[in-house]
């Protein structure tokens, strides 16, 4: 007896997800709108790869034998050491350095495609997503980050998203110019410090507190450690998160700058404010960083009302070509979250169509007329209409249109014999069906109604499927 082959079982990997058609054209058309309105503002499309050398990611430099901490690397066949893209911003730089001589400067992109995160994963958080990036390298000055941040706020606009969302700006310089102040001198220290100030909104000021001294313990009994603060050195960084303006410096005059660039361009604080809880993560920020924050409430796990929060953010990186260049590049830019952002339009009823049209289906009534089938997929299709001949194994009638409503098509094509005899073909419009069964309760009613059917002359099969469509 042959011993059964053993079946592999279907498994998605964690931290990964799986995209429908309608997910898909939702998204699409969201990154269009965003695409528009980079576009309008001078910037141009670039691609770069899902791999690079792991060098180029700098903050995972290989420190073992496998740089796995944080990436995805493999070992390319001269030994050279490759990640996917943590983000889409190190390969801009890389690319930029690269093509020096080449670009014009400052040089103006856009980059949308997938990121990887070697993380674990966790709700919403997944281990590949999508980013949209624009970026401005080349530029110093305010005005480069002002001009990202109004395009940031026209791209909530743009998206339907007006009044339920605001642009919060702070800049780096300040924040380093507060932990002067409080002594706060180690790196580690510093990043201590600066998620705690992140954690405002979250914690409020109480919380902050004393993720600032010896650590917080949550509603769940996690125990997050502190910085390690004093209470002196606390109440410095805490009266500059509760709006005590801290001694001037340059990021100050920077920050003023920006607000009189973004007072005469018409955007007031309802879609552009400084604040200075806005903090950004990444450790190769070095002026203005800015975040996009969704203001409307959404409930969390535990039914609580939350504020949405940010789907994406960015800021000023003057460092990070000077990786790959002995000269000062400076540069600045952003990247929205594509998921997050998608979720926030489909609570707002702003994601657009969820259910892309399927294909005009022709039925296959009888083998032997197959040619006389594919030919109308053909004239169809030469057309610019959407179609398909049924290729499944089944003759059934109601089988057939089922797939085609499966599919979520517009409208099925039927020609028997006697159809093919008489010269015509029954249309059957499967929208305006749907809308009529609501309405009919009887089987036998339906059946005998045949609605949203009708015959139309074979010649005619183009023309008519044209004039469904437009009226549908």
């Amino acid at each position: 007896m042959t011993e059964k082959t053993k079946l592999i079982t279907a498994r998605l990997p964690r931290g990964f997800e799986d995209r429908t058609p309608g997910e898909i054209a939702a998204v699409g058309q969201m990154i269009e709108t965003i695409r528009k309105v980079y576009e309008r503002y001078g910037f141009d499309p670039v691609e770069t790869p899902l791999f690079e050398y792991t060098e180029t990611l700098g903050k995972f430099l290989p420190d073992t034998d496998r740089p796995n901490a944080g990436v995805f690397s493999l070992q390319d066949d001269d030994e050279q050491w490759m990640s996917l893209r943590y983000d889409l911003t190190a390969p801009l730089a890389r690319y930029f350095a690269e093509n020096f001589e080449s670009l014009p400067k400052p040089y103006r992109s856009y980059r949308q495609g997938y990121v990887f995160r070697n993380e674990k994963p966790g709700p919403g958080r997944f281990r590949q997503f999508m980013q949209f990036d624009a970026d401005n390298v080349g530029a110093g000055g305010p005005e480069a980050d002002a001009e990202m941040c109004m395009m940031m706020a026209d791209v909530m606009d743009a998206l339907g998203l007006a009044g339920k969302y605001v642009v919060r700006v702070n800049n780096r310089k300040v924040l380093d110019g507060v932990l002067e102040a409080a002594g706060v001198s180690s790196n580690e220290q510093k990043l201590t410090v600066l998620r705690a100030v992140d954690k405002l909104d979250k914690f409020g000021p109480e919380g902050v507190k004393l993720l600032l001294g010896a650590g917080r313990k949550d509603e769940s009994g996690d125990f997050t450690k502190g910085a390690g603060l004093s209470d002196a050195q606390a109440a410095v960084v805490l009266d500059y998160v509760e709006g005590k303006p801290p001694a001037d410096n340059d990021g100050i005059a920077e920050l003023n700058a920006m607000q009189a660039l973004f007072d005469a361009a018409g955007y007031g604080v309802e879609k552009i404010k400084i604040d200075p809880s806005v903090v950004r993560g990444l450790e190769y920020y070095t002026g203005p960083v800015f975040e996009i924050e969704l203001t409307f409430k959404v409930q969390n796990e535990k039914g609580q009302d939350v504020v949405f929060g940010s789907v994406g953010g960015g800021g000023r990186y003057d460092g990070l070509v000077s990786r790959f260049r002995r000269e000062p590049v400076p540069a600045t830019g952003f990247s929205i979250g594509v998921s997050r952002l998608a979720n926030a339009l489909k609570l707002t009823g702003n994601l657009g169509a969820t259910e892309p049209v399927g294909p005009v289906v022709v039925l296959v009534m009888d083998k032997a007329e197959t040619a006389g089938y594919q030919a109308m997929v053909a004239e169809l299709r030469r057309a610019g209409i959407r179609a398909e001949m049924f290729l499944g194994n089944t003759k059934n009638f109601g089988k057939q249109v089922a797939y085609a409503d499966k599919r979520n098509a517009p409208a099925v094509i039927i020609e028997g014999s006697q159809e093919r005899e008489q010269g015509i073909l029954q249309i059957k419009d499967l929208v305006a069906g749907k809308e009529a069964a609501e309405a009919i309760t009887d089987n036998a009613e339906w059946k005998a109604a045949r609605p949203g059917q009708f015959e139309i002359r074979r010649e005619d099969l183009v023309p008519a499927i044209q004039k469904l469509l437009s009226e549908q």
